[in-house]
């Protein structure tokens, strides 16, 4: 299998960087990123159009690089996870987990026996196409997938502890904006309330072993989560990157084309 390189850098103490894809699903966007020497990349199914057959280009795409795909499936249906884990990506982001059931039935859906209840289907695009050995298979691919509950709800923030401790899960990440929303603080990002739910989220993955992410959205906030112990970082999403930096550009552009202007 190819090497999961979150799981490989947070073994060895380190921080892997990644980034979300949302809108550009292009053929060319695997080396771009690999490009960048990012370590990991969610492509994201719930909040646009990809569909199953997107996905698995993209997957197939990113096989060519170093770079750990993701997928943040749109619901936590076996489907749409087994799906996706089977065109070759790594691991599955699933939004508001808020109880260990739901914790437990994503682990199935992503997981072989004993760990889980994935379906088998040896022989294709997540196994390239050749029919491996199937003990050793399972039991690499139970160790290499990585699965990812987001916290965005005050009951899953209640439910902290369980979904923590359920076997398979490796990732506690919080989904800042729609924990904010369901909190009543909607963009508040440096209330106290707030503040307090982003250390929690933390301090039980950690005594549980597993990891703690999130997604800043600039520099100043990604030093503040790190602060505070968050270990996987995504660094923001395409859309945002690029809107971001064709506004800076454009008005650069224009500042000096104002100049040209007043000397005519």
């Amino acid at each position: 299998m190819k090497p999961n390189r979150v799981k490989q850098i947070l073994a060895e103490g380190g921080i892997p960087v990644g980034h979300m894809i949302m809108e550009f699903g292009t053929r060319g966007i695997a080396k771009i990123l690999e490009a960048t020497g990012i370590d990991f990349v969610v492509v994201d199914m719930e909040h646009n159009g990809f569909t199953a057959e997107r996905i698995a280009d993209l997957m197939a795409w990113l096989k060519a690089t170093p770079v750990t795909p993701f997928v943040r499936v749109p619901q936590p249906l076996y489907h749409f996870m087994a799906r996706t884990m089977d065109a070759g990506a790594l691991g599955v982001m699933v939004g508001n987990v808020e109880s260990p059931e739901q914790a437990r039935s994503i682990v199935e859906a992503v997981k072989y026996g004993p760990l889980g209840k994935r379906g088998v289907g040896l022989g294709t695009a997540h196994t390239d196409y050749v029919v491996p050995d199937p003990v050793a298979y399972f039991e690499e691919a139970n160790r290499n997938s990585t699965v990812i509950c987001q916290i965005e709800s005050p009951l899953g923030l209640a439910n902290l502890e369980a979904i923590a401790g359920t076997e398979g899960v490796d990732v506690l990440w919080v989904g800042h904006f729609d924990l904010s929303q369901a909190m009543g603080i909607p963009g508040q990002f440096r209330n106290p309330a707030f503040l307090d739910a982003l250390k929690k989220v933390v301090e039980t993955a950690r005594s549980h072993g597993k990891a703690a992410g999130i997604q800043p959205g600039h520099a100043e906030q990604a030093e503040e989560w790190l602060a505070i112990g968050y270990n996987v970082i995504s660094w923001s999403s395409d859309i945002a990157v690029y809107r971001g930096a064709l506004a800076s550009g454009v008005k650069s552009l224009r500042e000096r084309a104002a100049t040209y202007t007043s000397r005519r």
